[in-house]
Order: C-alpha cells, then sequence, then structure tokens
C-alpha cells in the first residue's frame, strides 16, 4: 500500500499539524505502510525538517503568496510517486486543486479538514473562502473518496457543508512518557497556568485575561499564567496592552514559542494546562498536557468531551468562577493523572495508525470488497 501525504508546512510553522501529521506518517511507515510525504518550504523548514526521519519529506518551493501556498511541482511530484492514495491534510489552499485534479484523472483522496469546516473557522476569512470554494475547494472535497474528522463534532460541522459523503472519525494521536514527570516547584515558585499553542484571537486569550484579572485577588495561592507560543498578526501586543491595563504584569508571563526540550520542561514545570480556545480540530497541545500528567482548563470548542467524562478536565464555560473553582482544587494531581489515563487508552498512536490503515484498505479496494 502506497500512501502519499501532502501537506503545508513540514515545520513548526504548521503548529499542531507538525506534530499530529508527522507522528501519524511515522507510526504508518512503523506498521509497514509505504509512506511518502510531500510539503512546502518554510523559514523553519531546514530546521525541522530531520523529524521526519526515518521519512524523507519531498520539500517544494512555493509561488507567489506563501498563505496560498501554490507550488507548481505538486501535481507531478504524486503522478510521479503513483499513490495507491493520496491523504491531504488541511484546505483552502492551492494543494487541494492539486488533489482535485487527482481525482478527476482516477485517483484515490481522503481529506482530513483539521477543523477547517468548522462554524468558527468558516466565518474566519469569508471572501477568501469563497472565492476558493468557488474556484476548486468545493470540487476537491465533494470529489474525495473519504473525510476524515477528528472528532463526532468535526464529522457534524462536515455534514452541514457537504450533505452525503463519506465521513470516518479518528482522532490524534500522541505519545505518552513511560514515566510520569515529577512537576517540580521550587519554595519560592508560584504554581503556574500554562497555555501552549499560536497566539491567535481564535484561542480566546484576550477573553481569559479578562477572567484571569476577577480571579486573581481572590485565590489563596498567587498563580502565574505563562503564556507560550508563536505570535501571529501581532495579536501578543494586543494581549501585552491589555494585560497592562488589566494591572496583570505580575501573574501573566508571555516567552515566546517554546520546542523540543524546553517545551517539555515548560510541560514538566507547569502545575496545569488552559486552553480557552473558540476553535479546534483536535488540539494536539492539551493531549501532550494529560499525557504528562497535567489536569487541563479548556472550552467545550476543543472537542475532547472525553476529557471532562473522565474528570481530567473542567468546563470554562466563560465562567471566571470556574476558574477560581480550578485553580484552588486540592486534587489537581488526581485530575492529571486520570488524563494521562485517558490518552493511554484512546490516543496511542499504534491504534490510531491501525485505524487510519483500515480505512485506507476499504478506500483503495472498493465498496465490493
Amino acid at each position: 500500500m502506497r500512501i502519499v501525504v501532502v501537506t503545508g508546512a513540514l515545520s513548526r510553522r504548521a503548529g499542531g499539524l507538525f506534530w499530529s501529521v508527522r507522528r501519524l506518517s511515522q507510526s504508518l511507515a512503523a506498521k509497514g505502510v509505504d509512506m511518502h510525504v510531500i510539503g512546502l518550504r518554510d523559514p523553519d523548514t531546514a530546521r525541522d525538517i530531520a523529524e521526519w526521519a526515518p521519512l524523507s519529506p519531498i520539500v517544494l518551493d512555493t509561488v507567489g503568496p506563501a498563505r496560498f501556498g501554490y507550488a507548481p511541482g505538486l501535481e507531478r511530484e504524486i503522478a510521479r510517486l503513483e499513490p495507491d492514495l493520496v491523504h491531504l491534510h488541511g484546505i483552502w489552499q492551492a494543494a487541494s486543486r492539486a488533489t482535485a485534479r487527482w481525482t478527476a484523472n482516477g485517483g484515490k483522496v481522503m481529506i482530513s479538514p483539521r477543523g477547517m469546516l468548522d462554524p468558527w473557522a468558516m466565518a474566519n476569512s469569508k471572501l477568501k473562502k469563497r472565492v476558493v470554494w468557488t474556484a476548486f475547494e468545493r470540487k476537491n472535497l465533494q470529489s474525495a473518496a473519504c473525510l476524515h474528522a477528528l472528532n463526532a463534532s468535526e464529522a457534524e460541522a462536515i455534514r452541514r457543508v457537504l450533505l452525503g459523503s463519506d465521513i470516518t472519525t479518528i482522532p490524534n494521536g500522541i505519545d505518552v512518557p513511560n514515566a510520569l514527570p515529577y512537576h517540580l516547584l521550587h519554595l519560592d515558585q508560584r504554581p503556574r497556568l500554562l497555555f501552549l499553542g499560536r497566539i491567535h484571537p481564535k484561542k480566546g486569550l484576550m477573553e481569559f485575561l479578562e477572567m484571569w484579572a476577577g480571579v486573581q485577588p481572590r485565590l489563596l495561592r498567587p498563580w502565574v499564567l505563562r503564556i507560550a507560543g508563536p505570535d501571529e498578526n501581532r495579536h501578543r501586543s494586543d494581549l501585552e496592552k491589555r494585560a497592562g491595563t488589566l494591572r496583570l504584569a505580575e501573574t501573566v508571563e508571555f516567552i515566546g514559542p517554546v520546542h523540543g526540550t524546553e517545551k517539555t520542561r515548560e510541560l514538566s514545570q507547569a502545575s496545569a494546562f488552559v486552553l480557552p480556545s473558540k476553535s479546534e480540530g483536535l488540539p494536539m497541545a492539551v493531549l501532550e498536557a494529560w499525557a504528562m500528567g497535567l489536569p487541563v482548563l479548556m472550552t467545550q470548542a476543543c472537542n475532547l468531551p472525553e476529557g471532562f467524562e473522565a474528570g481530567a478536565a473542567l468546563d470554562l464555560e466563560d465562567s471566571p468562577e470556574n476558574v477560581f473553582q480550578f485553580l484552588e482544587k486540592t486534587d489537581l494531581g488526581a485530575m492529571g493523572a486520570r488524563g494521562r489515563t485517558l490518552v493511554a487508552d484512546k490516543f496511542g498512536w499504534d491504534g490510531i495508525a491501525q485505524r487510519h490503515i483500515d480505512k485506507y484498505r476499504q478506500i483503495i479496494e472498493g465498496p465490493n470488497h
């Protein structure tokens, strides 16, 4: 079985997709699938490409606006590799036109929108999406053999846009450390609430700062909110200004992007994790936090209801009272342990990869097998 994965960035610039698409591809290769990855060059590609080993992704240069992601050589590379199936991760870029043409020529394609058909995402950059939808995205999605949702909520969002499509639901996976890290706090160190992700309006940080300001004076133990991640559209500056206005300089820290051992250190030194997002596919950051034994404060929009059901997370509900109750809990360690058990049982990469293989085989062999 030869599978060609088409994705945008092959580097940390892809955010959570750098981890989820890469680890899925590596896990499929480990199970004997003939895997090939094609992606686009960006300023961090050279730094991160070795992380794909033992795979050797094909890196294509783009022409025109980087956000459109037009790579003239993409269609040629797909044809040269002669795949049994192409798996496209992400939409709204020029790669969708290439995969639409592949299906028009008799090829088979599975598409993972990665949350990009959710209501919040559809309402963002409406004009661009309307143009791309008319030009090629509608044809691309409608002609795909299967659409891949990360959870039931995303599957429902896809159905609202593309009634009658074949949809398979398989979550992201996660690597769970063999040993639970000890969350070390020095005697003079305040407990840390960690945010890890893109600094973007959809992450809900502006609204969370408002709640944070209301909660801080009531806490028996003063916490610090550490915001880690790359800035997008200068949103960090807006957040810093608002934090200053709310007099949060002593309880909010912006630490910039963290990767590798630096990210592991931040997770190890955190006491809890927060993701106040307005829209997600299935956030890798939450799975990473649970894998490290951290309790999680998140929204329903994170699309991980099993976390609430397992007692591994508390729902923000846009409520300062919920934030206060979460930070004052005495059993946060037990909550984090439940999260670690959850990801070990449900989100291990070996099982996730096998579910993809089963679906790939079903698509390739057709409905009569």
